[in-house]
């Protein structure tokens, strides 16, 4: 069985690169984060959820697409959300809000959000929390809302091989992420699939999925 991070040792690991994972987010992940809110096609005025937030690389650039509407996100680690404070305050906008929360557990009522949004953060989980948390997704969503989810994919490049190897050591090393195939379990939380593609950067390969909340 792959070991993965528990959520201590995610706090751990995140509280310790919070300094510099915008580096590496950048190298890595500023395509795939630029194509998720092209995919979200959010409506200046809607309610959105981030999940995962991190440093606020991607929520920064939801205020400027939503500057009527009501943003939010949480995070797991504290180091993470007080780098992703400054920069949402550094943009000016006041309709934001973002707080401390486990995304398997969210703390908004039924039917709060038009959008929820998820980069990087599935990776990390154990398998048998995929349904949990994809039922709070669908829950926190309104008939007809949209998700939009990108996770490191499984590929055969020599690159990733390199980083299975460094995860089966420690998987610290690449902090705790490891590929994951999405588009089953999203179907069965009981979301219709309506794009499903994969971005590479810097020879790792992200999995980008949007699926719709279905009315029953």
């Amino acid at each position: 069985m792959t070991r993965v991070l528990e959520k201590a040792e995610v706090r751990r690991v995140y509280t310790s690169t919070a300094p510099f994972y915008d580096v590496w987010a950048r190298l890595t992940e500023s395509r795939a984060r630029r194509r998720v809110l092209d995919l979200a096609a959010v409506c200046d005025g809607e309610t959105v959820l981030e999940v995962a937030v991190g440093t606020g690389l991607l929520f920064a650039e939801l205020l400027r697409y939503n500057p009527h509407g009501r943003n939010q996100g949480i995070d797991l680690t504290p180091a993470m959300l007080e780098r992703a404070r400054t920069r949402a305050a550094r943009s000016g906008a006041t309709n934001w809000r973002l707080s401390e929360g486990d995304a398997g557990a969210l703390d908004f009522p039924a039917g709060s959000f038009d959008v929820v949004l998820n980069c990087y953060m599935f990776d990390l989980l154990p398998e048998a929390d995929f349904e949990r948390v994809l039922s709070e997704f669908h829950r926190v969503l309104r008939p007809g809302g949209r998700v939009i989810i990108a996770s490191l994919a499984p590929a055969e490049s020599v690159t990733y091989k390199l980083w299975q190897r460094l995860y089966r050591i420690n998987p610290g090393w690449v902090g705790g992420c490891r590929g994951v195939e999405l588009a089953g379990p999203i179907e069965r939380a009981r979301f219709q699939i309506d794009l499903c593609e994969r971005i590479v950067q810097l020879a790792l390969v992200t999995e980008l999925i949007r699926a719709v909340k279905l009315a029953n």
